[in-house]
């Protein structure tokens, strides 16, 4: 007789990531996702808040073949703005060089090279 709490291998054991905004889609397996939406929940104040942490993180490990456990452990110890831009430098890794995130100064080219550019 099946129980609760035991794992039924005949159904998928993966979980459906995805962000609307960016378009973003993959399967993870459920138990990477649970440790690492845990951890992101133990330090931040909202779900949401979690959730989206975790949705960047599985985004990163995507892009850049690095894996979603080896991110995790070098986030692990860490709380509040360290955390933030620690995120943000490996967002930064996968986005636009012209849309970085966490830069307070945008930087401005010289005029004359400004002007060399077309459009």
């Amino acid at each position: 007789m099946a129980t609760v709490n035991e794992t039924n291998f005949k159904e998928d054991l993966t979980v459906r990531v995805f962000d609307r905004f960016y378009s973003f889609d993959v399967n993870v397996p459920v138990n990477e996702y649970d440790a690492v939406y845990s951890y992101f929940r133990s330090v931040m104040t909202t779900d949401r808040a979690a959730g989206n942490f975790a949705t960047s993180l599985f985004r990163i490990a995507q892009n850049t073949n690095i894996p979603a456990m080896t991110l995790l452990a070098g986030f692990q110890g860490q709380t509040g703005v360290n955390l933030t831009v620690n995120l943000a430098y490996y967002l930064n890794l996968i986005r636009s060089k012209a849309t970085l995130l966490g830069v307070n100064v945008s930087a401005t080219p010289n005029f004359y090279a400004a002007r060399a550019v077309l459009q």
